[in-house]
């Protein structure tokens, strides 16, 4: 290799790596740009009190103590109009092995004053897998903020990188964590609209989503057999308590890669899955290896009959299609990189296809801005099949498609590779 090929190499690397995953490569899709915001974020430290500790469920007694339970939230914001020099901010989280952690950077200013607005800003809330932390997904809760929203990414406690604990705490907690937090957002001091929530789950984060949204879970999946003390009872479908939680504000569920459809964990059923009424959309690798497609993902979105809903599959990815591009410390470690990278997919063209549908579907749903319908109806369902309105050779530039026989939004020859499947909801 030349001299001159090896710094050039070296450059790009180093300016992929100083460009936060919030702010897309050149070749994204037209909805992943950056909004018209900078934006600033802030860490809250909320406490979700007198919870049951089920990680110490006593097994001779049968009773479980109570505890305070921790849940740091980090959130991002509007702070002001784009203008001048970006703001930068350097997340520090742990790796998911060993005792060595990772940064990521960000374009946010921290701790920056709230834009004063005229009107709050919709809120949504991102939950992350198990394991991993709120700063996963910050390609998304960044350039969501940018574009007028209000953004809070959850720590959930015991399903942290490095500090993950037993599996029957996520189970529990998931969708009881996103309910606190939605509740409590309006306490923040931000100018929150707090009657309406989006509501973004990647793997165990879209097991709490789903439920969250409003289908509850099945007496006799996996969450109900491994949770002791009948725990998770006010969380199945049909139980008077579940029934009684308010969930009227939530109006759009993102769902990424949800885990707990699949065989033999069951974790919904005909009776619980048609609870879901508001829409959603569902992100699956058609190779998902964790949450399973066919078997799960899939039946999940057959299932949410009153859901308008929609599915978008990366053909041959796996898992990891809901987190943020993988950092330069898990590149020397396969185990460790299997936490973050797909062995198909580029991860950066991955987080900038989900910003892009995300970003039209929480508009549509959340804010009401019916033009964005368009990028959610595209006129083919494999993208492959999508047809450029120009002859072979014919110079595109760098335009993007006007939806008539072309994915909406993508540029020439850059739609492959996906489906996006749709369903009106049954009531």
């Amino acid at each position: 290799m030349s001299l001159r090929l090896s710094l050039v190499l070296l450059a790009a690397s180093i300016a992929l790596a100083q460009r936060p995953p919030s702010v897309p490569p050149v070749d994204a899709p037209e909805l992943a740009q950056w909004g018209g915001y900078e934006i600033g974020v802030r860490t809250i430290q909320l406490v979700h009190e007198d919870q049951p500790d089920v990680l110490a469920f006593d097994k001779e007694t049968g009773e479980t103590p109570s505890y305070d339970r921790p849940l740091p939230v980090e959130v991002w914001y509007p702070a002001r109009t784009v203008d001048g020099d970006p703001p930068r901010v350097e997340y520090e989280t742990p790796l998911p092995r060993g005792n060595a952690s990772y940064k990521t950077p960000g374009r946010a200013e921290r701790d920056a004053d709230p834009l004063v607005a005229t009107k709050p800003f919709p809120l949504v809330l991102i939950s992350h897998g198990y394991p991993g932390t709120r700063i996963l997904l910050s390609y998304l809760g960044e350039n969501l903020a940018s574009k007028g929203y209000i953004v809070a990414a959850v720590d959930h406690t015991d399903s942290v990188f490095g500090a993950a604990k037993g599996f029957q705490s996520t189970l529990l907690n998931r969708t009881k964590d996103q309910l606190f937090v939605v509740s409590q957002m309006a306490k923040s001091g931000l100018p929150v609209d707090a009657g309406r929530v989006g509501v973004i789950g990647y793997s165990m984060g879209g097991y709490g989503a789903i439920t969250t949204g409003g289908a509850g879970y099945s007496a006799t999946g996996t969450a109900a057999r491994m949770v002791p003390g009948g725990l998770m009872q006010p969380l199945t479908a049909g139980d008077p308590a579940y029934a009684a939680v308010d969930r009227s504000a939530i109006k759009a569920v993102v769902a990424i890669a949800p885990w707990g459809m699949q065989a033999p964990h069951r974790n919904w059923d005909d009776a619980g899955l048609p609870g879901l009424r508001v829409p959603s959309l569902f992100i699956v690798g058609d190779h998902d290896d964790i949450s399973g497609y066919e078997d799960g993902v899939k039946k999940l979105f057959e299932g949410s009959v009153n859901s308008e809903r929609w599915m978008l599959v990366f053909q041959n990815a796996r898992h990891n299609v809901g987190g943020n591009p993988t950092p330069a410390e898990a590149l020397s470690d396969f185990p460790t990189l299997e936490s973050f990278d797909e062995p198909v997919w580029r991860k950066e063209r991955i987080t900038a296809i989900n910003q892009h549908f995300v970003t039209a579907f929480l508009d549509l749903h959340v804010k009401g801005d019916e033009t964005r319908r368009a990028y959610l109806g595209p006129p083919t369902v494999h993208s492959n099949d999508g047809l450029w309105p120009l002859p072979p050779g014919q110079s595109a530039g760098d335009s993007y498609s006007d939806g008539e026989a072309y994915w909406k939004g993508f540029r020439r020859r850059w739609a492959l590779g996906l489906e996006l499947h749709h369903e009106k909801a049954a009531e």
